[in-house]
C-alpha cells in the first residue's frame, strides 16, 4: 500500500505538502496539487485517518520508542523529551525495546500509529533500529535522535565526531603521541561517529591511531579492556567511548597499581552526574541530553505546523578535570 511519503517522493514535494492537498487547502499552488494529485492516483494512494486527523489537528498524542533507554543518553533525551511535550500540551505514549528486536519495533509502531499519534519520535542509537523505522511506510512524520538524514525524516543530533576531535586535540595538546579508543558497539551510529572523529583528528595531527578495543557501553567491559591497556608501556592516553566505561579503564588501571593520570590520561564522552566524582574527576565530552529532548520536540512541533525543519546538530563541549595530565614520559 502507498504511503504519503510515496506520494511526496513521486510528486517530488514534502510529505506536509502532500498532506495539504489532501486535506484541500487552498493555499497550496494548483501546479503544486495537479503534481499531487498525479501521484496519488498512479500510485492509488489512499489517505489513512490517521494522516487526516493530523492535518486538521485533531490529535495531541505523540509516540515515542527508544531501543537504548538504560543508558544514560536515551533515558536523559527521553526525559527532556517528555517535559517539553507535556508543556506544549501533548500527551506521550512510549515503547522501551531491545536492541535487536526488529519484530517489536514493527509492532510498536503499528500500535503508535493505531493510537492516532500526530507524529513519532524514534530514539533509538542502533543503526538497524533506524532502518526498521525508515522502511515503514508510517504515515505520521518522523523525527529522530540520529545524525544520518535521509528524506522522509527529520533528525537531530549532537556532533559526535567534532566531540570526539575535540577530546584528542586535548590530549594532543598535553603532549600524547599514542591515544589507544575504547570503542562502543559497532551498530551504534553515535559509537561509530566517536570513532570516526577520534581516527581523523589523529591523522590530521599525527598522532598514532592503532589502538582500538571495543566494549558494549558498561564499565565491566571497561575494566576487562583496561586491564588489556594496563601492561602496555607505549599507550599514555586513552580517549573512551562513554563515561561508563572510562570508570572500569581507571579501575583496571588502578588494579594494575598505576596512577591516572600521572601513567596514563583518560577521557570520557558524555558528562554523567558521577564523572566529577570519579577518582580522579574525569575529563570528558559533555552532551546535554535534555536539551537534545527539548529540541527534538521544537521539531516535532515545526513539523506539524507545516514548516520545514532542518538537521539540527548541536555542539557538544569538552570538560577538562584531572583524569588528564601531560605524560610523564
Amino acid at each position: 500500500m502507498a504511503t504519503l511519503f510515496d506520494v511526496a517522493a513521486a510528486a517530488g514535494v514534502s510529505h506536509q505538502t502532500v498532506s495539504r492537498v489532501v486535506n484541500g487547502d487552498p493555499t497550496v499552488r494548483p501546479a503544486t496539487k495537479a503534481k499531487v494529485d498525479v501521484a496519488i492516483e498512479e500510485l492509488n494512494y489512499r489517505p489513512s485517518l490517521t494522516a487526516r486527523a493530523l492535518a486538521s489537528r485533531k490529535t495531541k498524542s505523540l509516540g515515542v520508542i527508544s531501543t537504548g533507554f538504560p543508558f544514560y543518553g536515551p533515558s536523559s533525551t527521553m526525559h527532556g523529551f517528555n517535559g517539553a511535550a507535556r508543556r506544549a500540551g501533548y500527551q506521550v505514549s512510549m515503547a522501551t525495546l531491545d536492541v535487536d528486536d526488529r519484530q517489536g519495533m514493527r509492532q510498536a509502531l503499528d500500535s503508535l500509529v493505531g493510537q492516532n499519534v500526530a507524529a513519532i519520535v524514534l530514539i533509538a542509537p542502533d543503526a538497524e533500529a533506524l532502518e526498521v523505522l525508515r522502511r515503514s511506510g508510517v504515515s505520521v512524520p518522523l523525527v529522530t535522535a540520529d545524525s544520518e538524514a535521509e528524506d522522509g525524516h527529520h533528525t537531530v543530533s549532537f556532533d559526535q565526531a567534532a566531540g570526539a576531535e575535540a577530546a584528542v586535540e586535548h590530549l594532543v595538546s598535553l603532549g600524547h603521541r599514542r591515544i589507544a579508543h575504547v570503542a562502543g558497539p559497532d551498530g551504534w551510529m553515535d559509537g561509530r561517529d566517536r570513532e570516526r572523529g577520534w581516527r581523523e583528528a589523529c591523522a590530521r595531527l599525527g598522532v598514532d591511531s592503532t589502538v582500538l578495543l571495543r566494549g558494549d557501553w558498561t564499565p565491566g567491559s571497561g575494566h576487562r579492556i583496561g586491564r588489556e591497556l594496563a601492561v602496555r608501556d607505549d599507550v599514555t592516553a586513552v580517549f573512551c567511548g562513554n563515561d561508563q566505561m572510562a570508570l572500569g579503564v581507571v579501575h583496571a588501571y588502578v588494579d594494575a597499581g598505576r596512577v591516572v593520570p600521572r601513567d596514563v590520561s583518560i577521557v570520557g564522552f558524555d558528562d554523567i552526574p558521577e564523572a566529577e566524582h570519579f577518582v580522579p574527576p574525569l575529563t570528558t565530552v559533555r552532551q546535554d541530553f535534555e536539551a537534545l529532548g527539548r529540541r527534538l520536540m521544537t521539531t516535532v512541533e515545526a513539523v506539524l505546523a507545516g514548516d520545514e525543519a532542518p538537521v539540527a546538530a548541536l555542539d557538544p563541549e569538552l570538560v577538562v578535570r584531572r583524569s588528564t595530565a601531560v605524560p610523564a614520559r
